[in-house]
């Protein structure tokens, strides 16, 4: 009961002159305000870099070609072509951390052709079934290919929502058809959508074909070894061996390459991407799949890999981490605020000491105790830093929302901040306003009911 009256004089004290009461509170809300808006912009910038992994696909990891070396200098990254469909199959049948694994073929710059309709993709995939539940993916409409297709080449494919909105009108493509370079493919299923992701890409604008389809009809072949690129797919045998005069060989057809389907043993694939059995082995599943490909390349110790690995829980750590790190330092800007905001209190409170000089005398003139002023004061203090708290608190979350509807850029409420926001307000007020309440219960009564 004591502190309840106790905090009815100090809010009386207090609306004695709201206007200064108000300004200086001004200090708290700007910084309490500043950290809140900064916390859901943080925490929506990591929510939405999470989001957009998880649409990649949980605990993927890509393998990709290394960078090839000529005379000393490395060429850009992917030039090795050090990856085949059999280290796809040995991934698969021998590394024991490593749960669904399927080459990779990308076609890039290719115009996709339906009616009177051209349409240029971000991406055109060539894959195996499993490319979608490892991507995360899910097929709307229809179905997926199968492995029967891609052993058999066919023209099949899988499409995203936006290639149904701009190349069909929105209408079902199923069964219908689209041309890529010469070839028509049949539509055999729509992706459910996802949307762009955190870098701005539209991952619906796809479209996904069994990799040999792509590789043998889109992209041309592919073949050679790691240390030998320069291998070309329409070398024929004759100029392989020549002879002089003598035909070894029967003339080639016209129609001999685009009628025969026969992929080389070492077709050479972009990329290979796996999922570990669960999340805690993504690590170990990265070393064995490393280590085999080491030994399926006969590379020797201290030889470099000829292969790159990127995972996606190295990525979300890289960009939760640059996240983390400019919210940090626009959280110390805001703490700034909170300490200038602090100063000014104690300020203010050193004033109200001051001018209630004479008040303080009275009161321990009848009775009151030097511990019953400083209780007084610090509750004054802590009350002006709690009202700023909760008015920065409603103004925080009002520039959030106002920031995600005119900017786009996503945000999420945080209870923690919050609580936070109100203990730091509590904290300002009791440290800022300490001094001042102690200087107030030091003052000799006598003294005090002589000031002017």
């Amino acid at each position: 009961m004591h502190f309840f009256n106790t905090l009815l004089v100090a809010l009386k004290a207090l609306l004695r002159n709201p206007t200064r009461a108000m300004l200086t509170t001004l200090g708290i809300v700007i910084g309490i305000a500043a950290v809140i808006t900064m916390m859901e912009i943080g925490k929506g910038s990591s929510a939405s870099i999470r989001r957009t992994i998880e649409k990649m696909g949980a605990n993927t990891v890509l393998v990709m070609p290394g960078a090839f070396r000529h005379g000393g200098v490395a060429q850009s990254g992917g030039s090795q072509m050090s990856l085949t469909p059999e280290d796809c199959e040995a991934i698969r049948r021998e590394c024991l951390h490593v749960g669904k694994v399927v080459p990779v073929v990308n076609a890039r710059n290719y115009q996709v052709i339906s009616g009177n309709i051209n349409h240029q993709p971000n991406q055109i995939v060539g894959s195996a079934p499993d490319f979608i539940p490892i991507r995360n993916w899910t097929i709307a409409e229809g179905r997926n290919f199968t492995e029967r297709e891609v052993e058999q080449r066919a023209t099949v494919c899988l499409v995203g929502s936006t290639i149904v909105r701009d190349v069909f009108n929105g209408v079902s493509p199923i069964d219908g058809e689209l041309r890529i370079k010469n070839t028509t493919f049949k539509i055999i299923g729509v992706l459910q959508s996802k949307g762009a992701n955190m870098m701005g890409y539209d991952e619906d604008d796809v479209i996904i074909a069994p990799w040999t389809t792509i590789r043998q009809r889109i992209t041309g072949l592919k073949y050679g070894t790691a240390s030998n690129t320069t291998s070309s797919a329409t070398t024929s045998p004759s100029s392989l061996y020549p002879g002089e005069g003598v035909a070894f060989y029967p003339e080639e057809k016209e129609n001999l390459r685009t009628d025969t389907l026969l992929i080389p043993r070492f077709v050479q694939i972009d990329q290979i991407l796996f999922n570990a059995s669960t999340p805690e082995r993504v690590s170990k599943a990265c070393d064995e799949v490393a280590l085999l490909l080491r030994e399926r390349h006969r590379l020797k110790p201290g030889q470099p890999d000829d292969f790159r690995m990127r995972n996606s829980a190295e990525f979300m750590s890289m960009m939760n981490s640059t996240s983390t790190v400019m919210t940090n330092l626009l959280l110390g800007v805001a703490l700034i605020s909170l300490i200038v905001g602090g100063v000014g209190i104690m300020n203010i409170m050193l004033v109200s000491v001051t001018e209630r000089t004479r008040e303080i005398g009275l009161r321990m003139a009848v009775g009151a105790r030097s511990k019953d002023i400083l209780r007084q004061f610090l509750i004054e203090s802590m009350v002006l830093c709690l009202a700023g708290g909760i008015i920065g608190i409603l103004l925080g979350h009002g520039a959030a929302l106002l920031v995600e509807a005119q900017l786009k850029w996503p945000i999420e409420s945080s209870p923690g901040a919050v609580v936070a926001a109100v203990a730091v307000s509590a904290f300002v007020g009791i440290v800022f306003g300490f001094y001042p309440a102690w200087k107030a219960s030091k003052l000799d009564p006598i003294e005090a009911l002589r000031y002017e």
